[in-house]
């Protein structure tokens, strides 16, 4: 496969109401969609790592740059047999794995394309469903929340994940234990906590979570692994997981009891399946994640989520969830079961309207 050409996409795209968390509020998701052409053949790719560097290192406006100035020409006009050819190509930039992803999965729509093969297939998914869970950001009160959860509670979902921050944690979860005393739950820290404050994490044992993910530092292993030691509450691990080498540390160490995978932070698609299969082989189960992207790239990570593996319920959403008018098409839809099914006749695609409109900057690059 040669990449021909690459058409660069930098994007905000307006959500029906600003998403809270730990770090700060999102009332545009900012993100990089490519057009991939290789001879014939069209696909696209989407990563979002956000207008800011405030989820890990990386911005969209960062991201673009470099594939538009410096990623880009490094690896158009050249041939790639495996996505693993790509990544060696791209192993000469440090970090970035957000970039790459948005290169790296352009292989692998483009394989799609060209195979006329399901890309779940393609990575060693399963022909199945897949399950759903229900997520809320920092609301404006308890109430609100408890009220968000009693729907998605009525609608069936399997679990609940709630964001928390210092003051809404544990006034917060003796809230919703107390409404809902039976219902899987876990929480989402997004970095905001260190050793420190091992006493809070000692009450939030009380809360019989199923786990608490990234309660410390974005690029932490060693002191997950601590506290590992003096909680009950298993600890899963999100933004640390930037790298296969990363997850194969944290596994060492005990570092995580869960792994959250999103093809965004890790680098793209053959590092997720990777990090699967490393977990799968020391009996740790794992999820996927999403970063609030277009119908194109929720449907790439409902493709992940039909790896064996994955047996906890996904960060996984229909268009609905955040957008009026999602930028690519046609929209994703939940099943009456709470399950996406997987893309049996190709992934959504941008629409070029939509695109135009939330489009901030552009380029092409060819040889």
């Amino acid at each position: 496969m040669i990449f021909d050409r690459l058409d660069i996409h930098h994007v905000a795209m307006p959500l029906i109401q600003p998403w809270r968390t730990s770090y700060g509020e999102d009332a545009d998701i900012h993100a990089v969609l490519v057009k991939f052409t290789s001879g014939n053949h069209v696909a696209w790719s989407e990563s979002s790592p956000l207008f800011a560097p405030t989820y890990l290192t990386e911005s969209a406006g960062g991201a673009f740059y470099h594939i538009a100035h410096i990623i880009g020409p490094h690896v158009v006009g050249k041939n790639y047999d495996t996505a693993d050819d790509l990544n060696q190509q791209l192993a000469l930039f440090k970090g970035n794995p957000f970039t790459k992803a948005a290169v790296e999965i352009g292989f692998w729509t483009l394989q799609s394309k060209i195979t006329h093969t399901s890309l779940h297939q393609l990575l060693g998914g399963e022909t199945r469903e897949v399950q759903a869970g229900a997520d809320f950001g920092i609301e404006d009160s308890i109430d609100i929340l408890l009220a968000r959860i009693q729907s998605a509670v009525d609608a069936g979902f399997p679990r609940v994940k709630l964001k928390a921050t210092h003051g809404w944690d544990v006034d917060m979860l003796h809230a919703v234990r107390a409404a809902f005393p039976d219902l899987v739950v876990h929480i989402d820290c997004n970095s905001g906590y260190t050793l420190d404050h091992l006493p809070t994490f000692k009450k939030i044992d009380a809360f019989n979570l199923a786990f608490i993910e990234q309660p410390l530092r974005y690029d932490d292993l060693l002191d997950h692994a601590q506290l590992a030691k003096q909680i009950d509450t298993p600890i899963c691990l999100d933004e640390s997981i930037t790298s296969v080498r990363a997850v194969e540390q944290a596994l060492q160490i005990g570092a995580a009891q869960y792994i959250n995978i999103k093809p965004g932070r890790v680098g793209g698609l053959a590092n997720a399946v990777a990090i699967h299969d490393r977990c799968r082989d020391a009996g740790v189960p794992v999820w996927i994640g999403g970063m609030l992207e277009s119908a194109l790239g929720a449907a790439i990570c409902v493709e992940l989520a039909t790896l064996p593996n994955v047996t906890y319920p996904s960060d996984l959403f229909p268009s609905s969830r955040f957008y009026h008018h999602d930028l690519s098409q046609p929209e994703n839809h939940l099943t009456d079961r709470n399950t996406f099914r997987p893309f049996t006749e190709g992934l959504p695609q941008p629409d070029p309207a939509r695109l135009k409109a939330c489009t901030v900057e552009s380029a092409t690059v060819t040889p």
